[in-house]
């Protein structure tokens, strides 16, 4: 015999005179955690943190399903062989534009390099052409992907126990896990169909103050939000900038999707509206290049440092960014540097097909939809969706509960995917709620999706359990 555990044989224990008669063997249980384990951050467990890879791996058990779950950029333009034009394109700026040497070209691409990053002057020269936006080279923070921008930012302004983050829901889970990381209070802001409604901001940061805390940020998406499509307009950033000042909240604002209007245009940022009571956040992901995970942070505010000396919150950023990813790739900045030099650091303008792109595949979206479940249909489903302006997302209202059960029972009995809205809240709500991302499908897949999933619906409706 042999122990299952060690594999060694097994040594029979002398017989007790307290032991009771044998009885039919025990068979082993689990093994016993192992100590070493124990103890991990109270995060690891929270339902948000699985959300992204719990997506990823519904797509993959069903790789023949039609989704409407990612977020992911249109295809439609890459080819393999730009990567290599974008690069010779930033190299040649570099030796021709910049007049640099061979070796300090190669030193750019090959080493490590400066912390802050290296195509913070083209994001800074970018940012004008494309949304007025006027701060100093020195106040960009180049980031792996605008994840590291969020835990970056949240890391350096959170610095009491009371402190406390204002977030406008439903929200991007990727702040929301970033706080959870950091054991930061968050407080949701419930989010109106054009936005966060200013009035419940102070509201939000009037009730932390009276819990015994302070409302140091406010983190919002006010251009096509992810993942409920809606949009700020001008009248209502100019009341949240307001308010934010008179609160002395700062807001973080996150814009991966403001190039992307079906309506043709969006109003202007709250960073070229508010100056430095915003800190902007920024991703090349959705405009240039999902792979490259380059983002970035404008921070350009003043800070006061303990020995009365007076920098910039980017350099702050620089010095936390030193000890955790040290510098974000300079392969990758260097092909989304060639993107921004081909483009003349007008973005905006190179993005005119995917904005068409996106702009369609709304419509299409839209238009199935209403063909699928015209109006008696919705009134006799309680079914309700929104029109957003632009963007890749919208939320469907649904009769029933919308979670993961349902969810797979969508995938693999009719074939389509979808996201359900319940992770995006803070307080267990948008359990009837699903997200549908039209971004990365084309129009006659998008079609036929949306008759599946008038299918399921109408299936999960009548169900016993709805």
């Amino acid at each position: 015999m042999t122990d299952s555990r060690t594999g060694l044989p097994s040594v029979p224990s002398a017989p007790s005179v307290l032991s009771a008669p044998p009885g039919p063997p025990v068979p082993p249980g689990p093994p016993a955690p192992d100590p070493v384990l124990q103890g991990l951050h109270a995060s690891l467990t929270d339902p948000v943190l699985d959300a992204m890879n719990f997506l990823n791996e519904v797509v993959s058990r069903f790789p023949e399903a039609l989704s409407f779950a990612p977020g992911r950029p249109w295809e439609g333009d890459f080819e393999p062989e730009d990567l290599s034009r974008h690069l010779r394109a930033y190299t040649d700026y570099l030796e021709g534009e910049l007049g640099w040497s061979r070796a300090r070209v190669r030193t750019q691409l090959f080493q490590y390099g400066r912390t802050n990053g290296v195509i913070h002057e083209l994001i800074a020269r970018a940012l004008h052409n494309d949304e007025g936006i006027d701060v100093p080279a020195e106040a960009v923070v180049v980031t792996t992907g605008a994840q590291e921008a969020m835990l970056l930012v949240l890391r350096a302004l959170f610095a009491a126990p009371e402190d406390t983050l204002l977030i406008s829901t439903p929200a991007y889970v990727g702040i929301t896990g970033a706080a959870r990381l950091l054991d930061l209070r968050i407080h949701a802001v419930p989010e109106g169909p054009e936005g966060p409604e200013p009035d419940a901001v102070a509201a939000a940061a009037a009730a932390v103050r009276a819990a015994g805390g302070r409302p140091r940020a406010l983190y919002l998406v006010p251009d096509f939000a992810n993942p409920s499509g809606t949009s700020m307009p001008l009248d209502r950033r100019h009341r949240l900038l307001d308010v934010a000042e008179r609160e002395d909240v700062l807001l973080l604002e996150d814009n991966p999707y403001g190039f992307f209007s079906r309506t043709g245009g969006t109003p202007p940022t709250l960073k070229a509206l508010g100056g430095r009571r915003v800190v902007y956040l920024g991703s090349f992901s959705k405009t240039a290049l999902p792979a490259a995970r380059v983002g970035y942070v404008l921070a350009d505010q003043e800070v006061l440092a303990p020995d009365g000396s007076r920098g910039l919150l980017a350099d702050g950023l620089s010095k936390i960014k030193s000890m955790t990813t040290v510098n974000t790739s300079a392969i990758s900045q260097a092909v989304i540097g060639g993107i921004l030099v081909e483009s003349g650091c007008r973005l905006r303008e190179a993005n005119t097909a995917a904005t068409d792109h996106y702009a369609a595949n709304m419509n299409t979206l839209l238009d199935a939809l209403e063909r699928s479940f015209p109006a008696a249909e919705r009134d006799r489903l309680g079914l309700s969706w929104n029109r957003p302006d632009g963007g890749f997302f919208l939320v469907l209202n649904v009769p029933f509960i919308a979670d993961v059960k349902a969810l797979e029972r969508s995938a693999r009995d009719f074939g389509v995917l979808w996201t359900p809205m319940d992770s995006f809240f803070l307080d267990g709500c948008g359990n009837r709620q699903l997200r549908l991302s039209c971004s990365a499908l084309d129009p006659a897949r998008i079609q036929e999706g949306v008759r599946r999933l008038a299918a399921f619906i109408d299936a999960q409706s009548s169900a016993p359990d709805a």
